[in-house]
């Protein structure tokens, strides 16, 4: 559900991108094995932001101690099933909350493929954010985050108190309100927190829409589609609606906000990627916030595992962890109103100063690689758009 981010194919010789939506990765002849180590402990070090560390390993295929084997058993067959079965009542309940909430009432917007139900406003709109805000936060005790830390950063004042990594912006007279949250992604865990923190609107795949249970819930929360299978001048639609969607949210108290998460993917949860520019055309202030995940046994940081194992393990630890950073609005200078790459990348510093992350300079590109290589191929024959 984060900003579209255009794959650059690894390899010139790619074939047509418009007839795989999957990585294809060529099978080429395994590596021998005193050569294949070594590449791949360079590529580790060179993606370090996508690397995995954790008692389960890159892969969550590690072999581990038979404590964890006995504690991952004993969840299979107590815990794990608990937590699905409640997991579905409450989707269901959500839903059918939604449905009657939107019952006679018109979707937001001209074009069917952005309609929403996040402007209909009175007590409809006031039961599904109540709701959902609740329910979301009830789904991630369920998933063992029984306590969540929040720390909120109060703003600075005074020249000595600046970064002098960070150029700082000039702060408004007035408090306004920010048109975008802007956040680090780590899993899918985020998309649960900010839900239940501020039932904030989305991007999404298109094909989310039409999702039974979860394709109302996303118009629910005003969510942004987007047809991340193919590249065309819908881009370019997409990017146009979410500047006005924050500048609704920034002129309007009661307009849905929009959350975006300027990385464009995921990491480990120790990093922070260079930030698309999306958030920060509108020239609207931004809220930041930091997540963080400590963990001793498995992380929910989503990199480099599957989705269904990763799940399953999440769902088999008693206890997660999740730590939040909310720093003050954000109001840009004019000089960052005149340039989004330098808004943007002052944000990143600021974010990355207080929630110690360290700055990453890589991308999409170096993710699939790394990815490529843990499942022993050596080149890419055609990436899509994540």
């Amino acid at each position: 559900m984060g900003m579209e981010s255009e794959l650059k194919p690894l390899n010139s010789k790619d074939p047509d991108p418009a007839i795989t939506t999957l990585p294809l990765l060529e099978h080429e002849a395994t590596p021998a094995p005193e050569q294949q180590p070594n590449n791949l402990k360079e590529l580790e070090t060179k993606c370090a932001a996508y690397v995995r560390r954790d008692v389960y390993g890159t892969m969550g295929r590690d072999h581990v101690p038979f404590t964890e084997k006995l504690l991952l058993g004993l969840a299979l067959i107590t815990i794990l099933p608990v937590r699905v079965t409640l997991s579905l009542i409450i989707l269901v309940f959500y839903y059918v909350v939604c449905r009657v909430c939107t019952m006679f009432s018109l979707p937001n917007g001209e074009d069917n493929e952005q309609q929403d139900f996040a402007h209909m406003g009175g007590w409809r709109q006031a039961v599904v954010v109540k709701s959902g805000c609740f329910l979301a936060r009830v789904m991630l005790f369920l998933f063992g985050f029984y306590r969540i830390r929040e720390t909120f950063v109060e703003p600075r004042i005074g020249d000595d108190e600046k970064s002098d990594k960070v150029e700082h912006n000039d702060q408004a007279d007035e408090p306004e309100r920010p048109g975008v949250i802007v956040s680090n992604h780590v899993s899918y865990i985020d998309i649960l927190y900010h839900m239940s923190a501020s039932y904030p609107s989305f991007v999404a795949k298109r094909s989310v829409g039409k999702l039974p249970l979860l394709g109302l819930i996303s118009k629910c929360l005003g969510c942004i589609y987007v047809q991340r299978e193919s590249k065309s001048s819908d881009f370019k639609g997409v990017s146009g609606v979410i500047n006005e969607r924050i500048q609704e949210a920034h002129q309007n108290k009661s307009a849905p906000i929009i959350m975006l998460f300027p990385e464009g993917t995921t990491t480990n949860g120790d990093y922070l990627l260079p930030f698309k520019t999306g958030a920060f055309l509108p020239k609207a202030p931004v809220l930041p916030v930091i997540l963080r995940y400590p963990h001793q046994r498995f992380s929910p940081a989503w990199d480099s595992i599957s989705g269904v194992r990763h799940v399953l393990l999440l769902l088999c630890q008693f206890v997660n962890y999740l730590e939040v950073t909310r720093l003050p609005v954000y109001y840009p200078s004019q000089q960052e109103k005149d340039d989004p790459k330098l808004y943007a990348n002052n944000v990143r510093k600021l974010m990355a100063h207080e929630g110690n992350l360290k700055l990453a300079d890589i991308g999409l590109a170096e993710k699939r690689e790394y990815h490529a290589a843990l499942n022993g191929n050596n080149s890419v024959l055609h990436q899509k758009e994540e």
